[in-house]
């Protein structure tokens, strides 16, 4: 992405937050909106850290991810102030000095150690709304991380500045760029393992800056639906691949999986393409004013029409749907909010000052249960999964006998169908950030 083109977005997306910021400060009842960047955790009874992950809305003003002690500062009719951690250290790589095209537009300060933030933070802790974990805490400057501050903030988060979905389509890249990698291997018969070396290779990521970690699935490990094991030998026969894998880009996140048949899989094949022209058709939903739970179980119905067309079951769509069948099949949500992070905040959130939207019954792992509006960015990723546990606990539901059991048995080496892809609704057709990257890629 061109400087020019970031220094054009980042003045009004910055603009939107300071705007957030005030309103944010006035229902809270605060002067200063202060934002730790947060401080390393370390392992018990070692002094080896894990990996350092910024505080969410600290990287939400500015592309910086890898400074841990710095602080944001944003007092409302004054320049936002960064006071910025850049220690004296012979043991670790420093963070380098600030550059870009967003430091003019802030007053920057540099300490060489964490407590002397605390002289440049307002003077009166109490008029500030800090945002943090505990461990940012430094000299008087505790977070409090008030509720109605960090509702409206939360609430407002769901819709996307023009700068942040510019950050979310290179991140689209990115992703289906290492994809494309991934399938490659696949086909080569790569192990989950190399299968994860040839993704982190093309996303040129490692793993820690990653969003989240890949799930990399060979075979009947499809069905364990947040598998992280990396098999280091592959098997004999891959039968199947599912891997649900993202990207980041300066602080912001793609979610995409896609499913593919082994050479010897055709039945499969053709259970993947029919969860993929369903998901294809969710995504053309995702539209300004639709319900999402209303969305959720649409979806339900869909793929359980799926079911009963590939002969899994016997019964009708709605029969599947309401005896709970579907669930045992497509056990969790449609999808969640995206952006700053995979899972984002405010999706069960009823209102800018709070409560909450309660999901469908049922359906106790949807992730998302707010009306869709424009400017918003969410998954879509529906599946059809062949789970031992959940199956198993079919067995005992009364419509079991509507199961075509042989069938379903017969299913369970490839695992399961999941195809993910990020949306964004916009004022007419939604923008499909991960299948307009996979088709840039051609």
């Amino acid at each position: 992405m061109s400087t020019a083109l970031l220094s054009q977005l980042y003045p009004a997306h910055l603009e939107t937050l300071q705007n957030r910021a005030r309103i944010a400060l006035e229902r809270g009842g605060f002067d200063h909106l202060v934002i730790a960047a947060g401080q390393p955790r370390y392992q018990f009874l070692d002094d080896l850290p894990y990996p350092f992950q910024v505080n969410p809305h600290f990287k939400q003003w500015l592309p910086v991810t890898r400074a841990p002690g710095s602080w944001l500062v944003i007092t409302p009719g004054h320049k936002p102030r960064l006071i910025y951690l850049q220690p004296h250290d012979y043991w670790h790589v420093v963070p380098e000095a600030p550059a870009g095209y967003w430091v003019e537009h802030f007053d920057i300060v540099v300490v060489r150690e964490a407590a002397a933030a605390a002289a440049h933070l307002p003077a009166d802790p109490a008029r500030c709304a800090i945002v943090g974990e505990d461990t940012a805490a430094v000299a008087t400057h505790c977070p409090n991380n008030p509720e109605a501050v960090l509702n409206y903030l939360h609430f407002h988060r769901a819709w996307k500045t023009g700068y942040e979905l510019a950050m979310m389509r290179v991140a689209s890249h990115l992703g289906a760029r290492a994809h494309r990698a991934a399938e490659a291997a696949f086909r080569d018969g790569a192990s989950e393992y190399a299968i994860q070396m040839a993704y982190l290779g093309a996303a040129r990521e490692t793993e820690n800056e990653l969003p989240y970690s890949n799930i990399v699935c060979l075979n009947e490990h499809g069905a364990v639906l947040h598998y992280t094991n990396l098999e280091r030998n592959p098997p004999l026969v891959s039968h199947s691949l599912l891997i649900d894998a993202g990207a980041s880009f300066h602080g912001y996140a793609c979610d995409i999986t896609r499913t593919y048949a082994g050479a010897d899989a055709a039945e499969f094949r053709e259970l993947v393409d029919a969860v993929d022209g369903a998901q294809r058709g969710f995504c053309a939903r995702v539209r300004a004013g639709a319900s999402y739970p209303e969305l959720h179980v649409h979806a339900h119905h869909v793929l359980a029409g799926i079911l009963r067309d590939h002969g899994f079951i016997r019964m009708s769509a709605e029969s599947a749907v309401e005896s709970g069948v579907s669930s045992a099949f497509f056990p969790h949500g449609l999808g969640h909010y995206i952006g700053l992070q995979v899972h984002d905040v405010g999706g069960f959130q009823a209102a800018e000052s709070g409560g909450t939207l309660a999901r469908p019954a049922g359906h106790p792992y949807l992730r998302l249960t707010r009306t869709i509006e424009a400017g918003q960015v969410m998954t879509i990723e529906p599946g059809i999964y062949f789970i031992d546990l959940l199956l198993a606990e079919l067995k005992q539901n009364p419509a079991a006998g509507d199961v075509v059991w042989d069938k379903v048995d017969a299913f369970r080496k490839y695992g399961g169908v999941r195809i993910e892809d990020d949306v964004a609704c916009t004022a007419g057709d939604p923008e499909n950030l991960t299948r307009d990257a996979f088709a840039a890629l051609k």
